[in-house]
């Protein structure tokens, strides 16, 4: 696996697109230290703060972590990209709170995206409460554990072998809340963001 170092990436679309640390700071309501902390690499944003940064900085996930919209890595000809890509390959995202992102399968045009997600105990999508929403279709299949999910105004025990899919522009928010390891599969359609 390629742990994805995404600050520099970061930074460099912050300074493309205009903003200073603390401008950028106060459109997505967290501090300025925060931003520098996560363009020098000491912290990770969390799933919430990253979808707030990509947005407000009109990049997409896919290119943050060196992808192209065809799924390739940045500067693989796509006459070069792998059918199989192997284990040891696959682009690696650490987020913060204990949520891993492994990006197993991106389909041409990036219409799609197949995610292994993994949420340490106690891990939840974001660690203030509040819910994300971003353009495409969420379906996802839990390998193992239990998962909490915020949806609107409802919420829902995921277990081991159900399966979910709802618009990601609904507002929510997913929570670990067992002493076990939550796995599962996530399948983004309609977009170039990851789950």
């Amino acid at each position: 696996m390629i742990d994805v170092e995404i600050g520099p990436r970061l930074l460099a679309a912050r300074r493309k697109a205009g903003f200073t640390v603390r401008s950028l700071a106060a459109e997505i309501g967290v501090s300025a230290a925060l931003i520098s902390q996560i363009e020098t690499g000491r912290t990770q944003p969390s799933v919430t703060t990253l979808y707030a940064l990509v947005e407000r900085l009109g990049v997409s996930l896919d290119w943050l972590i060196g992808l192209t919209p065809a799924g390739r890595v940045a500067g693989e000809p796509l006459a070069d990209a792998p059918v199989v890509r192997r284990a040891d390959a696959h682009p690696v995202l650490q987020i913060a709170n204990g949520v891993r992102w492994e990006l197993v399968s991106s389909s041409a045009e990036g219409a799609a995206e197949a995610v292994l997600v993994t949420y340490e105990p106690g891990a939840a999508s974001s660690p203030d409460g509040e819910r994300s929403a971003h353009v495409g279709i969420e379906s996802a299949y839990l390998i193992e554990g239990t998962l909490t999910i915020q949806l609107d105004d409802e919420q829902f025990e995921v277990r081991t072998g159900d399966s979910l899919v709802f618009d990601s522009q609904r507002p929510h928010r997913y929570i670990n809340e067992s002493a076990a390891t939550v796995r599962g599969v996530w399948i983004t359609t309609g977009a170039s963001h990851l789950p």
